[in-house]
C-alpha cells in the first residue's frame, strides 16, 4: 500500500477553502483542487463542534482509514492534487467503511480518480 502525503501548511488549506471544487456530505466536506507538485496530498481537519479531543482523534483515524482505501490510485495520478477533508458532527458515529463511498465518489467527480475506481 502506498503511503500518501499530507498537508501541514495553513496557506494551502486556505487555498483549498476558496477553492471552487466543494463536494458537500452528511458526514464530511471534502475541497480539491490541482497543485504544481505532480503528486497527491491530503489533509484533514476536525473543529471543536465535533466533540472532544477524543472524538475529533477518531474522527481523523476514521477518515484516514477510508482514503487509505483508494491510496494506490491516487499515487498513481499524473496529475497532482491537494484534497482537504472537514469532518462533521456525524463522522464521530460513523465507520471508515461508510466514509470510503462519500469519499471515493467525491474523489470520482473531481477527476482525481477513475469514475469506475469508487463504484
Amino acid at each position: 500500500m502506498a503511503v500518501l502525503e499530507t498537508i501541514k501548511e495553513n496557506n494551502t488549506f486556505r487555498r483549498l477553502y476558496r477553492s471552487k471544487k466543494c463536494y458537500v456530505y452528511p458526514q464530511i466536506v471534502v475541497y480539491a483542487a490541482k497543485n504544481r507538485l505532480g503528486k497527491f496530498r491530503y489533509g484533514i481537519t476536525t473543529s471543536k463542534k465535533v466533540g472532544n479531543a477524543v472524538a475529533r482523534s477518531r474522527c481523523r483515524r476514521v477518515i484516514r482509514a477510508a482514503l487509505s482505501e483508494y491510496a494506490d490510485e491516487l499515487s498513481q495520478c499524473k496529475v497532482g492534487y491537494d484534497v482537504v477533508i472537514v469532518a462533521r458532527k456525524k463522522t464521530a458515529f460513523v465507520k471508515s467503511t461508510q466514509l470510503a463511498e462519500p469519499i471515493g465518489d467525491s474523489l470520482g467527480k473531481a477527476g482525481i480518480i477513475g469514475a469506475k475506481a469508487h463504484e
